[in-house]
This record gives C-alpha cells, structure tokens and sequence, in this order.
C-alpha cells in the first residue's frame, strides 16, 4: 500500500535540512503543516533548536575541572537559550509555515478546537 504523495515524509538528509532552515518541496505542505501545527509540534521545536547549542556546549565538559565550574560554563549559555526556544515557539513556527506558503495561524490552531467551547460559552453569556 503506497502513502499518497502529499502525505509522505522528507528523505533523512530533506528532514535534516528541513529542521535547520530550509523549505521542502510543496508535494509535502501537509507534513509540514503537520509538523508545525499539529500535536507536538512545540516540543519538536524546541527539541531541534535546542540540539545545536548541546552539540556546541559538548565539548565545554571535556575540560577536566569540577562539576561546579563545568556547570558555571555551560548552563549559563544553556538556561536563556532554551527559555528563549520555548518563548518564541509559536513564533518560529509561524515564520516556518509562512516560509513554505501555509497559513501561519495554523499554529494556534489546536488551541482554538480546544477553547472553542470556552469562547461560544463566554459569548453567548457576555456579547462579543
């Protein structure tokens, strides 16, 4: 049984670009929209944009001194970096549909299905 084009998923060296910047082809829109839009998508984002600045950070522990100092070197870089990936989540990820030519409100698009009840509930109460 065959996966429909739109549905099938980038090559190891696409997914590899494709986490680092750059667009994939729009035969595969709906994965994208997937990826960024669907469940998970804001934990698979910051785990990509996190993995860069580990592999950078890696080598400050090879240095022979106490865990005290290793930590002093390393988590100062560490803490904001991830703190900044979760911030701007939503933001990164917007950009990214926007970049492959899908609706970059599909981001909250989950949360919306999930409060939709909450807001009809409100408005019907308060007015819009």
């Amino acid at each position: 049984m065959s996966t429909p084009v739109s549905l099938r998923r980038p090559s190891p060296l696409q997914y590899l670009a494709y986490c680092y910047g750059r667009t994939l082809p729009p035969s595969m829109n709906d994965w994208v929209r997937n990826d960024l839009a669907g469940p998970g998508a804001g934990r698979r984002t910051v785990v990509r944009v996190t993995i860069p600045v580990i592999v950078l950070l890696a080598p400050l522990l090879l240095f022979p001194t106490t865990p005290l100092v290793l930590a002093s070197m390393t988590l100062p870089i560490l803490i904001p970096f991830v703190y900044f990936a979760i911030a701007l989540n939503k933001i990164y990820r917007a950009a990214r549909l926007k970049r492959h030519g899908l609706d970059p409100e599909a981001v909250d698009e989950l949360a919306r299905r999930r409060d939709e009840r909450m807001h009809r509930e409100y408005a019907a109460r308060f007015g819009r």
